[in-house]
């Protein structure tokens, strides 16, 4: 019974390998072939979302694959982020974290306030307005499913406040790491401090992070824009409770949550796998140097694989006519909410580049 439970995923994870290979192939066709360059300068992590959001809406997934697909987007999401690890050194991690945290926090505050006025406004469901302003500013998805249960909220509020993220999303991680470039003049260190913290999802974060990376070969703005948004996913520890308490507050019972279920562990995967290289420099730097560089370079190959069939499987799961049905007030507080995260994330960064230069 074990066994089939596991074996049910399969289908879904073939899939999303078979379109990242698809993509792969298609990048190295007009990167290389047709325009000549010796590494395709297109990113394999766009064209994937791309074709997923493509047959994703042109065929009908059938539920033989969807399992696998949520499994992967979950799931091998997560191994690729820990993955991303063996890129980074301990003190990277702190140097950025320190930068990071008033950042995070200054933006989740500002988009707080800002989602509470409009609300009065537009007059939706307080119960979705919730659900949106925690997804636009902690993590996305994963936080509104972990924020649902303790205000009570009801399923087609939780289906809106998730294809609300999921656009908006999309949209800024395709953005994102362009008009980043553009604004930021290439400053790794600002431009991932930009996608991890004004990208909503996870997911998307790493995609953005990717797509620059691919784009413009630097593998320190996504080792940045990730640190932040991990970071960034910890918050969801004070969050859920505060979300919990403001909401029932007044109410003689209120709903129970629990810290260990919401708690993001991959986060110390992630932070395993950095001490886990900077152990593996210090002691075969010396005398194995070729194969633990060759070790190194496979596990980040593994990480961009697996982000990016989860990049695949996200695009194949977004369904564009569910989106349509949400109306626009929903979709008003959603693009409010991912305005002023940018905004307020551009103004925070210009006041940190005027403070410390």
């Amino acid at each position: 019974m074990f066994l089939k439970k596991q074996l049910v995923v399969i289908p879904g994870i073939i899939l999303a390998f078979v379109l990242y290979t698809l993509s792969e192939g298609i990048n190295n066709i007009i990167g290389i072939e047709l325009l000549g360059y010796e590494k395709s300068p297109i990113s394999t992590a766009m064209i994937a979302i791309l074709l997923g959001i493509i047959f994703g809406n042109i065929f009908e997934i059938r539920s033989t694959f969807l399992i696998g697909l949520d499994f992967t987007q979950k799931n091998i999401l997560k191994l690729g982020i820990i993955c991303l690890g063996i890129q980074l050194k301990p003190f990277e991690f702190l140097e950025f974290g320190m930068i990071a945290i008033p950042l995070i926090l200054v933006c989740i505050i500002t988009v707080l306030i800002v989602i509470k006025l409009v609300i009065k406004k537009l007059k939706i469901p307080r119960g979705m307005a919730y659900l949106i302003s925690i997804g636009s500013t902690v993590c996305g998805t994963t936080a509104i499913i972990a924020t649902a249960p303790v205000i009570g909220a009801k399923k087609n509020e939780v289906s809106y406040a998730i294809a609300n993220i999921t656009v908006f999303g999309i949209i800024s991680m395709l953005a994102y790491p362009y008009f980043a470039d553009f604004y930021f003049e290439g400053n790794p260190l600002l431009i991932g401090l930009f996608l991890g913290t004004s990208i909503h999802e996870t997911a998307q974060v790493a995609a953005a992070g990717l797509i620059y990376d691919q784009q413009f070969s630097s593998p320190e703005t996504l080792n940045i824009a990730t640190v932040t948004k991990l970071i960034r996913n910890t918050f969801l520890v004070i969050m859920i409770p505060l979300f919990a308490f403001l909401y029932n507050r007044g109410q003689t019972q209120e709903k129970k949550y629990s810290i260990i279920k919401i708690f993001p562990y991959f986060v110390l995967g992630f932070v395993a796998m950095i001490i886990f290289r900077n152990l593996g420099d210090q002691i075969f730097l010396i005398s194995t140097n070729d194969i633990w560089s060759s070790t190194v370079n496979k596990i980040k190959l593994l990480s961009k694989i697996f982000l990016t069939m989860a990049m695949a499987a996200i695009g194949l799961s977004t369904n564009l006519r569910d989106i349509k049905k949400m109306g626009y007030k929903p979709f008003l507080v959603g693009f409010i909410a991912m305005a002023t995260v940018g905004l307020v994330c551009i103004g925070t960064i210009e006041i940190y580049i005027n403070f410390f230069n």
